[in-house]
């Protein structure tokens, strides 16, 4: 399931501080990188303003995450309502904003919408629980059975 994610509204929503911060840009592609990985989808991140150098140079993992920009004279919602009308099946198709026209755009034109809450919700378990899975999966090496020789003889006791 493919997820289209209006990244100002959801980096607003997590902290309206950091609007203006370009780290809080990086954090969130990063996230999303991890999230992308572990559910093996295709994210399109749309961000208002000019293109950052730093993220439009970089070259995604099998190019399912793209990061756009409006044009000069357009906003992030105009990208975010022509992807929706581009999409084939809007049934599997995950539009993350709590932008109401977004929302009614998206419900209006057959994709199902998430409010940012929901979504950073189910970022934040799913990137939980992946780390979890991690952490059980750690390898644990057993004693060779020259080992257990060796420490049977040291600690052999005497009757």
């Amino acid at each position: 399931m493919p997820y289209l994610i209006d990244g100002n509204n959801f980096i607003g929503f997590i902290a309206l501080s950091e609007l203006r911060n370009p780290q809080s840009r990086y954090t969130l592609i990063g996230r999303l990188l991890a999230f992308q990985e572990i559910k093996n989808t295709r994210i399109y991140l749309v961000f208002d303003g000019p293109p950052d150098p730093n993220i439009t140079d970089r070259i995604f993992p099998e190019n399912k995450l793209s990061v756009l920009y409006p044009e000069i004279g357009r906003n992030a919602d105009a990208v975010i309502m022509d992807i929706i009308l581009k999409q084939t099946d809007r049934r599997q198709f995950f539009v993350v904003s709590s932008d109401r026209e977004i929302k009614n755009f998206a419900r209006l034109n057959g994709a199902k919408k998430m409010d940012c809450k929901d979504f950073n919700r189910l970022l934040k378990a799913t990137l939980k629980e992946h780390k979890k899975l991690k952490a059980n999966e750690k390898h644990v090496t057993f004693p060779s059975p020259l080992d257990v020789h060796n420490w049977m003889n040291i600690f052999k006791t005497k009757k």
